[in-house]
């Protein structure tokens, strides 16, 4: 099993504070001969007459030495992640999750929002010190 994102706790904690009930942490998939560990599975349960939501997410710090490298790797899991979901749990919707510092440097640049934007991924936006969510990006 892989290590936890630095970050996986506080986006967890975040998740449990807006009110989703975490099923999986280290979310396993099997799918086209790979095995995938997504970091957090999550539900959350909207109305009694209403089917529940239900969201994978992938957690990123973006501590290391370099951004762009960090985004190079997180898009290529995001879109591998992606597809292995539709194939196997098409009902569930993957995010991105990135710290708060990160979404409002880095991720405001404009090359980052083009490739943000064609790629079509969803982003969660969280402080890592006051452990919520503080934007949903679909």
């Amino acid at each position: 099993m892989p290590a936890k994102d630095i970050f996986h706790d506080a986006v967890k904690n975040a998740l449990l504070k807006d009110a989703w009930l975490v099923t999986n942490e280290q979310f396993f998939i099997r799918s086209g001969g790979v095995e995938i560990y997504i970091d957090i599975g999550a539900e959350k349960l909207i109305a009694a007459e209403r089917d529940g939501e239900k969201i994978a997410v992938e957690v990123k710090s973006f501590l290391g030495y370099s951004n762009i490298t960090e985004f190079h790797v997180a898009v290529g899991q995001f879109i591998n992640y992606r597809s292995i979901l539709s194939d196997e749990q098409p009902e569930r919707i993957l995010y991105l999750a990135i710290p708060l510092d990160v979404y409002e440097s880095f991720f405001q640049l404009p090359f980052t929002q083009k490739i943000i934007r064609e790629n079509q991924i969803n982003l969660i936006v969280f402080d890592s010190e006051q452990e919520v969510i503080v934007k949903w990006i679909k």
